[in-house]
């Protein structure tokens, strides 16, 4: 039987198994050689990553034709407005080309966050604001530079969800194993 991991990636982990630079992998987490990452988180963000010893599973959450949604909580530097929420949800123009249009909307911090080590940097004459992004695509640093477009750079990115997959009440560094039955 296939075995499916929902890990909540901590900040400053490298989505890889193998050393590099001296930076945290997830190596550190699992010991399982079977298991191979589905998709990637950058380095600087943090949250759901799925793996799994399962090339078929893992061919369905990566391929751009299955069209899995990948929903992140951005905090962002300034107060979001609704303009550049309707300019996300347009599309935005990128270096390599444009994106397709994002769910995306306001919210308020989401209560299940947990707090980052180290914290995001504080200033108290710029104000932060909260974004619900949903995505498609799964370009290089993809929101990261989606948000800066419109003027609101990142400050904290959380992949919140892929698909039917949540983090739900996972704090960084734990994982589930889920069914295959169930995936």
């Amino acid at each position: 039987m296939a075995k499916i991991v929902v890990f909540n990636k901590p900040f400053q982990v490298l989505s890889q198994f193998r050393a590099h630079e001296n930076k945290a992998t997830l190596a550190q987490f699992f010991k399982d050689k079977t298991l191979r990452v589905a998709g990637r988180l950058d380095y600087d963000s943090e949250g759901l990553l799925l793996l799994s010893d399962d090339g078929i599973f893992i061919q369905k959450v990566t391929h751009p034709r299955y069209k899995l949604p990948k929903t992140y909580w951005a905090q962002v530097e300034g107060t979001v407005d609704d303009v550049a929420v309707t300019r996300l949800r347009d599309g935005i123009r990128l270096k390599d080309g444009p994106t397709k249009p994002a769910q995306a909307k306001i919210i308020q911090e989401p209560d299940k966050l947990w707090p980052r080590d180290p914290p995001v940097r504080y200033r108290a004459n710029i104000p932060t604001s909260w974004l619900e992004l949903s995505i498609s695509e799964g370009r290089n640093r993809q929101v990261r530079r989606m948000t800066a477009a419109v003027g609101f750079p990142i400050l904290r990115l959380v992949r919140a969800g892929i698909g039917e997959w949540a983090l739900d009440n996972l704090r960084p560094g734990e994982y589930r194993e889920i069914a295959a039955s169930d995936a």
